[in-house]
């Protein structure tokens, strides 16, 4: 087995939620997939948001995509 030794500032630290210090590579890839995941996520409601895409109900979905296909 390989060790890799990665350095992160005490922000990052906290802002991805670790309480150890060693982890294994499938739990540092969790919880960067899940970070990212979250940042896609908030990127999608304020796109949404912005083009007005939130307020529209299941109908108005559904119908928009009936006239693109």
């Amino acid at each position: 087995m390989k060790t890799l030794n990665i350095s992160i500032s005490e922000l990052e630290f906290d802002k991805f939620g670790l309480k150890k210090d060693k982890l294994t590579f499938t739990e540092f890839i969790d919880i960067i997939s899940k970070e990212i995941s979250r940042q896609t996520l908030n990127k999608c409601i304020e796109l949404s948001e912005k083009y007005g895409l939130s307020k529209m109900t299941m109908d108005e979905i559904s119908n928009e995509v009936k006239a693109v296909r």
